[in-house]
């Protein structure tokens, strides 16, 4: 009888720290974020579409587009970027991904996405067609190709400090 009742309590108290690890929200960043070790298979960053997973915003609030004015009008407002820490390199540098989608409502592709993005740098290699610095605080997105209604576009960066990426100009197609 002391054996069931040891055994029971082991039980019991393993349910009581499982359940306040849950409820703390102490997760695994990668697992909650979605991300797997997928993007090392990929290779160098390629174009994917994805539509389940959104990583942690900006903190500045994006302002809201007007849809008076059309079906095919698009304006700046309509691409999200979002980018959250992931696992550093083995070096110890920090890495960081980004999703740049197009969340325009009214079904219009735009091309030549231009953001703001300082003196952008990484330690490691960023295919150039995804995303490129062409000058300081003008990057380039998809090669100045459309990026598709839905569509999202990611890569990863390693560096010290994350980035801040704003849109600076788009062209509507």
């Amino acid at each position: 009888m002391a054996a069931y009742r040891v055994t029971a309590a082991i039980f019991v108290g393993a349910a009581l720290v499982l359940l306040l690890w849950f409820l703390s929200g102490f997760t695994n960043d990668r697992f909650a974020m979605g991300l797997s070790s997928r993007s090392s298979e990929i290779g160098l960053n390629n174009t994917l579409t994805v539509t389940h997973r959104k990583l942690l915003g900006a903190k500045d609030q994006v302002e809201e587009p007007n849809r008076i004015r059309g079906d095919n009008y698009c304006t700046k407002s309509d691409i999200l970027i979002n980018q959250g820490p992931t696992a550093p390199l083995p070096s110890g540098i920090p890495t960081y991904t980004v999703e740049i989608m197009n969340v325009c409502v009214t079904g219009c592709n735009m091309s030549r996405i231009h953001l703001n993005c300082g003196w952008f740098s990484s330690a490691n290699l960023i295919n150039p067609k995804v995303f490129k610095r062409l000058k300081y605080g003008d990057c380039l997105v998809n090669d100045g190709n459309p990026l598709i209604n839905g569509r999202t576009i990611f890569f990863q960066y390693a560096n010290t400090y994350p980035y801040p990426l704003s849109v600076s100009s788009v062209s509507c197609s």
